[in-house]
């Protein structure tokens, strides 16, 4: 008799983005009540744009990496006003235009891997055009980047113990 264990799925979170040196990587999250799944998605922009989205929260969601919630130490949200470049001269005219300063949220989830290694790992909260554009009718780009950002911590502390999710 084959006894296994049925996890139930809490979210989808369709897009985060983890900075690295070379290339910044895009992944989906999968949340259940047992574990938090990182889905690596496949390269669709060039790492100039990528960098971009990641920095301004503007993303779209382009190998599963699986976090189960005992490993996890810590998840803290934080935020970050992006510095503008030279070369990003026009996003910066767009963005002063609106008229708007935001926010760009990112958490750091710090997990075990082993007893003796804690690596940790910093990925952007990023809606996709489908979430953001309806509510960009309505709300400031600044608003709509927190909300989706507490949200996702909410999200995090229903699942984790009590007291690793913080902001």
């Amino acid at each position: 008799m084959s006894s296994h264990l049925t996890e139930r799925r809490l979210a989808l979170i369709h897009r985060v983005i983890v900075p690295d040196q070379k290339y910044p990587t895009e992944y989906a999250i999968l949340v259940t009540d047992s574990r938090s799944v990182f889905i690596r998605q496949k390269k669709t922009r060039s790492s100039y744009w990528l960098r971009g989205e990641m920095k301004f929260g503007t993303a779209l969601v382009t190998d599963v990496i699986p976090k189960t919630h005992e490993a996890v130490v810590s998840l803290v949200m934080g935020k970050e006003e992006p510095e503008f470049r030279a070369r990003e001269f026009f996003v910066w005219l767009t963005m002063r235009r609106q008229g708007h300063r935001f926010q760009v949220y990112n958490f750091e989830m710090k997990y075990r891997q082993s007893p003796n290694a804690e690596p940790s790992i910093k990925f952007y909260m990023v809606p996709l055009g489908a979430y953001f554009k309806p509510e960009r009718q309505t709300k400031s780009r600044e608003t709509i980047l927190r909300e989706y950002a507490i949200e996702a911590l909410e999200m995090f502390q229903k699942v984790l113990p009590a007291g690793i999710a913080s902001s």
